[in-house]
Parts: C-alpha cells; sequence; structure tokens
C-alpha cells in the first residue's frame, strides 16, 4: 500500500517530516549517537505510537515501557492514525543514556505531520465482513472477493457524436459518466503542507493505453468541468493544490481483455516532497487500487428473449410475419433491418453476437460484430452502437476469414459442472476442425478474445466436416423444467433413419418428403421408401452421425452432460464438395424464445394429415412445456444452407449471476 519509509533523526537539530496516518515509518536513530551511549529512552506525544522491534521471534513492543539498551539491530517504527491539525504539532524524543551518568548524555527530536491520504473506488465487496482490511493492489475473484470494475465505455450516449464514447477524450454528455467508475481521492491534514509537497496521480504507459480518467474540476453538472487527465498519452497527472478533503476523478475501459492484456488495470497517488530545490522530489507515500475491465458475455438461448432481430429481402414477407407472430407470443420487441440497410445480405446470425458488460453500478448490452463483412457489415456500427448500446469487433491484420468466422459458429451453453468445476455462465461453443489437422478454424483474434474474457472458457468443436460450417448447425438449448433446467438438442441421422424405418414397416413407405414446398420446380419429392434404398445417402449419413458422435462426447466431458440431459432431433444430410448441408431444413437451427420455439418446417411425409417429423420433434419438446411453431423457410434460407437460426438474431436478458462472484 506505500513505501516504508526511513527517516533519520539528527543530535544537531530537530528533523521534521512527514508521515502518513495508519502507515508505519522507520527511525533511524544510528546515525548521530553521543559517544559512550549503552541505552536509550523514546518517547511520543499523544497520538503518535511507538514501537521496538528486537529481533523476529520476539515481534514487536510499545517503546514507552522501559529503557532500551542500545542495538544497532533494533528497529524503530512510529504510526500516527490521525491526521494533524497544524505542521510539526507531534513528535518523538529520543534520550541517550550511560551507566556512567544520572542525566542522558543527549536528546535529538523528530517532529512529525501527520496527512491521510487514499485513493478509493468501488472495492465491490458488500458480502465481506471484514472489508476495511481488503488490500486495495490486489483483485479477487468469488463471492468473498473485492476489486474495482470498469466498463469498456464502447457506446455513444450523444447521437451526434460520430465516435464511441471511448474513441477520444472527452465527455460529451452527463449519461456518459454513468458508464465510468468513479475513483476518489481523499485527502485530511495541514493545508500548508502543499506548499511543499504534492500529490501526483499516476500509471504505467502499458495501463494508459487501456483506460483513461477524467478530474472534475468545476460543477459535476457541466461537461466542461471533466478534464481529460490520464490514458493513452497521458500517464501522470498533478493533482491540483487541494481546497476541500476530497477530489473526484470517473474512469473508463478503452480496451477489452484480450491477448497480452489480463484485464487488470493500476492506478497511484504519490505524495511527492518537494521542499529541496536542489534535489528532484522524492517520494513519501503512493496509495493503489486495481480495476478489472469488465469481460464480454454471451447469453444462451434458454434466457429469457427481449429483442428479435430479422431481416427484410425481396423473397421472405412470410417469414418476417412469422417471426414478428412468435416475437408477439413471447412478448418480445421485434427490429426489422430493411432492405435499404441489409442489401439482401438475411444472415443477420452470422453477423454479429448480442451479449453485455456489467459492473456493480450499470449493465451495458454490447454487440460483437463478426468479421465476415457481408452486406450487413454496417448494420452493427450504424443501427445498434448508441445510447446504452455498445459496440465491440475484432478483425485480423491480413483480413483473411472463412465461413467460420461468421457468427453462426459461435454460441454459448446454459451454466453447467463439469468435473467438478462450476461455469455459472456457461462455456462458449466455437467450431473448428479435429485436432491436428489442417482444416478451417475461427480467425486467431477472435479466439483470442473469447479466451481472454475468462468467465466463460470456449470448447472447441468439430465442425469442419460441415460445408458451412456452423455450430447451430448440429445443437442447440432449449429451456426445461427439471434436471438441469435445460436439453441440448442434437441433429440425429440415426434418429431420423429409425423414424422412417417405423413408419415403413406401418406401411408408410410411399409417404413423401418435400410435399408443399412453394419452389417445387427445384425440389423433387422422395419417398421413405426411397430414402431407406439409398446407399450413398445412408453411408454419408452414418459418417455425418460419426461427427455429430464425437462432438457428443466432447460436449458430455466438457459440460458435464449426461445422456437423459440430450434430445436427438431427427436429421439427415447430403454432401455438396464433400461437405455435408441439411437434405431437409435443418430442424435444430431453431429460434427459441422462452417456451416458443420457431423451427424450421421440415416439409417431412405427411401420415395421417401430419408431417411425422413435425410430429416426431413436438413429442419430445411438448413435454418440457415448450410450444413449436414450425416456420416455412425453405425457399428464401435453407436453399441457401441456412434456416431460421441463421436469419435471425436476439438480445437476451443477462445473467442474474454476477461474473465477478465466480472462481475461473
Amino acid at each position: 500500500m506505500s513505501l516504508q519509509r526511513i527517516v533519520r533523526v539528527s543530535l544537531e537539530h530537530p528533523t521534521s517530516a512527514v508521515c502518513v496516518a495508519g502507515v508505519e515509518t522507520l527511525v533511524d536513530i544510528y546515525g548521530s549517537v553521543p559517544e559512550g551511549t549503552e541505552m536509550f529512552e523514546v518517547y511520543g506525544t499523544p497520538g503518535v505510537d511507538i514501537y521496538v522491534s528486537p529481533n523476529m521471534e520476539r515481534g514487536r513492543e510499545r517503546a514507552d515501557t522501559r529503557r532500551w539498551r542500545f542495538d544497532a539491530t533494533l528497529e524503530i517504527i512510529v504510526v500516527m492514525n490521525s491526521p494533524s491539525n497544524d505542521l510539526n504539532d507531534s513528535h518523538v524524543q529520543i534520550s541517550y543514556h550511560s551507566s556512567h551518568k544520572p542525566l542522558p548524555l543527549a536528546y535529538a527530536v523528530l517532529y512529525l505531520t501527520c496527512v491521510d491520504i487514499s485513493l478509493d473506488c468501488d472495492l465491490n465487496c458488500e458480502g465481506r465482513q471484514d472489508r476495511n482490511f481488503v488490500d486495495k493492489r490486489q483483485w479477487v475473484w468469488g463471492p468473498s472477493g473485492y476489486g474495482g470494475i470498469l466498463l469498456v465505455n464502447c457506446d455513444r450516449d450523444d447521437p451526434s457524436c460520430g465516435v464511441q464514447d471511448n474513441c477520444d477524450q472527452h465527455v460529451h454528455c452527463l449519461q456518459d459518466l454513468e458508464d465510468m467508475s468513479v475513483m476518489v481521492l481523499r485527502t485530511q491534514g495541514p493545508a500548508a503542507l502543499f506548499d511543499d509537497h504534492k500529490l501526483v496521480l499516476h500509471t504505467s504507459s502499458y495501463d494508459a493505453k487501456r483506460a483513461q480518467v477524467f478530474h472534475v474540476c468545476g460543477p459535476e453538472d457541466v461537461c466542461e468541468a471533466y478534464r481529460h487527465v490520464l490514458g493513452q498519452d497521458k500517464v501522470s497527472y498533478e493533482v491540483p493544490r487541494l481546497h476541500g478533503d476530497e477530489e473526484r476523478f470517473f474512469v473508463e475501459g478503452l480496451s477489452f481483455p484480450d491477448a497480452g492484456f489480463t484485464g487488470l488495470i493500476f492506478f497511484h497517488v504519490t505524495l511527492l516532497d518537494d521542499s529541496n530545490e536542489d534535489f528532484s522530489a522524492s517520494p513519501i507515500f503512493t496509495d493503489t487500487v486495481v480495476f478489472r475491465v469488465a469481460p464480454w458475455i454471451m447469453t444462451p438461448s434458454t434466457l429469457p428473449p427481449l429483442e428479435v432481430y430479422v431481416c427484410r429481402v425481396r423473397n421472405n414477407t412470410c417469414f418476417v410475419d412469422a417471426v414478428a407472430e412468435l416475437a408477439r407470443k413471447a412478448g418480445c420487441k421485434l427490429t426489422i433491418c430493411p432492405q435499404a440497410e441489409n442489401r439482401n445480405d438475411r444472415w443477420i446470425q452470422d453477423e454479429m453476437e448480442l451479449g453485455y458488460i456489467q459492473a456493480p453500478h450499470k449493465t451495458l448490452p454490447v454487440v460483437f460484430d463478426s468479421p465476415r463483412n457481408g452486406e450487413l457489415q454496417d448494420f452493427p456500427y450504424k443501427r445498434i452502437l448508441g445510447p446504452d448500446f455498445g459496440y465491440v469487433t475484432r478483425e485480423p491484420r491480413d483480413r483473411s476469414v472463412s465461413g467460420l468466422d461468421s457468427f453462426g459458429n459461435l454460441e454459448v451453453s446454459p451454466p453447467v459442472v463439469a468435473n467438478g468445476k462450476e461455469y455459472p455462465l456457461g462455456r462458449i461453443l466455437i467450431g473448428g476442425n479435429l485436432p491436428g489437422s489442417s482444416g478451417r478454424r475461427v480467425t486467431q483474434v477472435v479466439r483470442d478474445f473469447l479466451h481472454a474474457q475468462k468467465v466463460q472458457p470456449p470448447v472447441e468443436l468439430f465442425v469442419d466436416w460441415l460445408a458451412v460450417g456452423h455450430v447451430d448447425e448440429f445443437l442447440s438449448f432449449v429451456p426445461a423444467p427439471d434436471g438441469k433446467g435445460f436439453r441440448m438438442l442434437l441433429a440425429s441421422p440415426g434418429a431420423c433413419f429409425k423414424l422412417f424405418q417405423e413408419k415403413q414397416k406401418c406401411g408408410h413407405g410411399r409417404a413423401l418428403l418435400f410435399q408443399g414446398v412453394v419452389d417445387d420446380e427445384q425440389v423433387k419429392t422422395i419417398s421413405i421408401n426411397q430414402v431407406l434404398s439409398n446407399k450413398d445417402l445412408i453411408n454419408y449419413n452414418k459418417f455425418v452421425q460419426s461427427c455429430i458422435d464425437w462432438n457428443r462426447e466432447v460436449l458430455k466431458r466438457e459440460l458435464g452432460l449426461a445422456e437423459c440431459d440430450i434430445i436427438d432431433i431427427p436429421q439427415l444430410f447430403k454432401t455438396e464438395r464433400k461437405k455435408a448441408t441439411a437434405f431437409f431444413p435443418d430442424l435444430v437451427n431453431m429460434l427459441v424464445l422462452g417456451k416458443h420455439l420457431g423451427i424450421p418446417k421440415p416439409f417431412g411425409p405427411i401420415i395421417n394429415g401430419c408431417c411425422c417429423l413435425e410430429e416426431k420433434v413436438r413429442s419430445l419438446l411438448e413435454p418440457l412445456g415448450l410450444h413449436c411453431t414450425f416456420i416455412d423457410d425453405f425457399t428464401p434460407y435453407h436453399m441457401l444452407h441456412g434456416e431460421v437460426h441463421c436469419g435471425t438474431n436476439v438480445r437476451r436478458k443477462p445473467f442474474s449471476f454476477k461474473w465477478w462472484n465466480m472462481v475461473p
């Protein structure tokens, strides 16, 4: 918390020193000692506590209890706990003695001025019984932890401003301050002390690139009163002569945790003695606080929905109407991106991921803009970024991205416990290749960013067997009233073949898939008998099943799942250029809005007036209290290798669990 300062006393003239309330000062009495000294006594005025430390084994004793044998190994420690009213209003007196002389050989006097200086922030330790004993230099995770928290001020509270709030060195509107954390410099002591002493607020050049500080230098209801004093190119700031006991500073984050940045940022205030014109100022005391930049957090599909996003393009009017009706049932706001803005790019799930950041004083939704940069690339920045809605993106320097960098390939599980470790915010799921292979992976800058957030440790799944290559092509999560509170849905060719075989045995082998598809000129119907006699299709789906089964085991291990937590959803795949695409609309690629599910209409075989695929899915999901709505996405999405989930996006309610209460 401070420098342990050494003060030397002199016999020739009284010495004066500044000490800080509650901070130990070592007093050196050995530099100027009368000849013949064998013992000494040391006393202080009221409010000055003096201790002598004979050795490590015996600890320390109060100095005023007895006369001490003179020994250069003794340490004399002075502590004052209350600030002075005037300069030099307290003192320590040392008397030197000899056994041959009745009176002291000499006296030395050390005059003391005590000042109380502290740099403080909200340490977020309400749950601790011993909050007065936390070490402000440390940041501790967990329910008994503590430490300041910074938000990356990545929204734009003033719509007339052309950049995000943390991209310049100004406070453009007072609402901007709500996204910042308060840091307070408190001082108590004689005002005259600062005639020849000064306080300097400072940070490292490394941390200055990742946070910045504004000093309130006037009325707090005026934007111009907030002076930029630290951050970017400024690493130190001499605090002006104080006219009160408290100076307020507002701190904002500039950068999220990432490769090479743990998220910790340190600020210091140092009291400097500037009384000697012949020497540079010398430090007396330093106080430090540490902040952690709040991580970006994803929300799983099991959390309550708040807002649904969908694009309107030239051929999806019925689809948009169906999504709107589902959002109405779920009580969600609906935002439609018009064709003029999306330029016929309908894949809004791929363009962005909606998450949030959180501090004790503020929760801020933040959109993570993917590096795919299709025709929708301007939508997150131009339409979503705004007051109390932040924005972040990561792009590789060489601009090299693959289909795996679209955010249909970025999902998150509900909270889980795996291998004895709790993941109260779930785990991020991204798709890549098999270990040791040379297939496609998510670009390094995105992987680095996701890993650095720490609170949702990523799991990499095998998706390179898929043509598009997204995890949402074979898995999803739905809420459940029992068990772990959710079920994981996995696409299953095996379950589909089993269903079709059952229907064939019941005499329905001639029932047709794809009846009723609007664009039936490009789609030929096929019977259950034809599917079950197509050896190439069967063999290829055995390969697909093996790929899904590999992921199944990874997910069971990394998410702590049992078979009872998994529901197999019937699904077939076909091959295009040696990669897999959905044979009929991909049922797991669904929109989850609480208990309301928007599921791609599969156009399966009609048996007794019902689609047997829809009937099977209902039988699996409706017992969980879920309501299944099958949405026709065949022409505008399925034919383009996407489905309902790919064409929608959802902003959800944040977790009730606070991220700082976990232990990564």
